[in-house]
């Protein structure tokens, strides 16, 4: 089964940029998508951006277009979330996100391997 492993949460000032890190691994974990979310205490998983690990076809969530991106590095078997342009509303724990098969999509419950969370706080 596929594992995750996300790296790179802290506490950072508005207006500073921010990259986690997600790292696979597992017998068939490339072929999977992966996706980031955040989740905020009382709400749902925000789904942000996804990417598919063979063709690396990004999607992102309108809220979040322009200021992050999604990359991946093959053979460091780990995708980035880069964040840029951080306000306090970005405060969240953040998870990365695995489904079967290059399919992109922004609903949670179709990520059926998650990892532990790792939690961005943005200060004014």
């Amino acid at each position: 089964q596929v594992q995750l492993v996300e790296s790179g949460g802290g506490l950072v000032q508005a207006g500073d940029p921010l990259v986690l890190s997600c790292t696979t691994s597992g017998p068939t974990f490339n072929d999977h998508t992966i996706g980031w979310f955040r989740r905020v205490p009382g709400n749902d998983r925000e789904f942000l951006v996804a990417v598919t690990w063979i063709t690396g076809v990004p999607a992102h969530a309108n809220s979040v277009t322009g200021r992050f991106t999604i990359s991946r590095d093959n053979a460091k078997n780990t995708v980035y979330l880069h964040m840029n342009s951080l306000v306090p509303a970005d405060t969240a724990v953040y998870y990365c996100a695995a489904r079967d098969g290059q399919v992109l999509s922004s609903d949670y419950r179709q990520y059926d391997v998650w990892g532990q969370g790792t939690q961005v706080t943005v200060s004014l």
